[in-house]
């Protein structure tokens, strides 16, 4: 599972291709840093006053999930639920308890590849080079000790979130921008923006056309050759997720570790190196992609081929191309 600061990969696998066309209006992108990561927030508007106050809205709305989900600010609800670890439950918003919900529901599906109290993992794994020889298989069976999506219990007629061991902790960052992706673009979608892009570095959801009637697409390169495109896919009114181990991992004996770790065993996923997610919504897709990295090639494309509307694309260590059965793939 990747840590709250996972690095979703869009801007080296998944390019997204914009067609500016002079008409009455226009595509307008914005920029910035929130939740700790990069958004790029596209409007389709009439002139770039009307784009700033759509793009505002955005900001306002993503912002505001922040401040619910986030489990770095003390006063949020997420840090009151681990705070209150093995102690009590605590009684949270309806929109918290519903994605905490739908996260339970993941986890079952993915007989809990996904798990948001991967956050109880001790980092006993480092990424950033200072690692020399791998933890031992003490370390690592007891750095799991306290993940769990079983001991998550949940009070629907009370609203609460109980977290049934001391030091258990959930958090969202295999999940969190995904549904801020989906809040925004539902918030927009209200305000009667009829076209747009919401990306949180790489959690990417779209709705409406280009200004010349054109699909978005989205162009997907494989890691072993960056430059390149090898398929075009046009996107509408969905959401593409691109998972990618290519950038943080270390290698012992020969074998490649990713920084996405598997919350069952504590050991990290071998063997594929970028999968791509398109869901009905970013918040689902965000959490497959990281499940497929976790099962398996095999594993994750059986589970993949039973849900409806859900696709994917997985390239393995060695630059090889699985895809889901029902995605066509038109080769550049």
């Amino acid at each position: 599972m990747p840590s709250p600061n996972n690095h979703r990969t869009l801007f080296t696998s998944v390019i997204l291709l914009l067609s500016v066309v002079c008409l009455a209006q226009q595509p307008y992108k914005h920029t910035l840093k929130l939740m700790g990561s990069r958004f790029d927030i596209t409007v389709v508007a009439q002139d770039s006053a009307q784009a700033k106050e759509y793009i505002d809205l955005a900001v306002d709305e993503i912002s505001r999930i922040e401040r619910l989900i986030s489990s770095w600010d003390p006063h949020s609800q997420t840090s009151d639920i681990n705070r209150m670890a093995g102690i009590e439950a605590v009684q949270v918003d309806a929109e918290l308890y519903g994605l905490i919900e739908r996260a339970l529901s993941i986890s079952k599906l993915t007989d809990g590849a996904f798990d948001i109290s991967y956050a109880s993992m001790d980092r006993i794994w480092k990424f950033d080079g200072s690692m020399q020889s791998m933890p031992s298989e003490t370390e690592i069976k007891a750095s799991i000790d306290k993940v769990g999506y079983q001991n998550i219990i949940l009070d629907k007629e009370k609203g609460t979130v109980f977290l049934a061991k001391e030091g258990m902790k959930i958090g969202f960052g295999a999940i969190g921008k995904g549904y801020a992706a989906d809040k925004a673009k539902a918030l927009l979608i209200s305000k009667g923006v009829a076209s747009g892009i919401i990306n949180a570095s790489g959690d990417m959801n779209t709705w409406g056309k280009q200004p010349n009637g054109e699909e978005w697409k989205v162009a997907i390169t494989n890691p072993m050759n960056k430059n390149k495109v090898f398929a075009l896919l046009p996107i509408f009114n969905a959401a593409v997720v691109t998972s990618g181990n290519y950038e943080k991992y270390v290698e012992f004996n020969g074998i490649r570790y990713t920084h996405i770790i598997d919350p069952r065993t504590g050991y990290p996923a071998t063997g594929i190196i970028s999968v791509t997610v398109f869901a009905p919504k970013a918040e689902l897709a965000d959490a497959l992609a990281t499940s497929v990295f976790v099962m398996g090639i095999e594993a994750g494309l059986d589970r993949i081929n039973q849900l409806p509307q859900i696709e994917c694309i997985i390239i393995d260590n060695k630059g090889n191309i699985t895809k889901s059965k029902n995605i066509q793939i038109d080769t550049l």
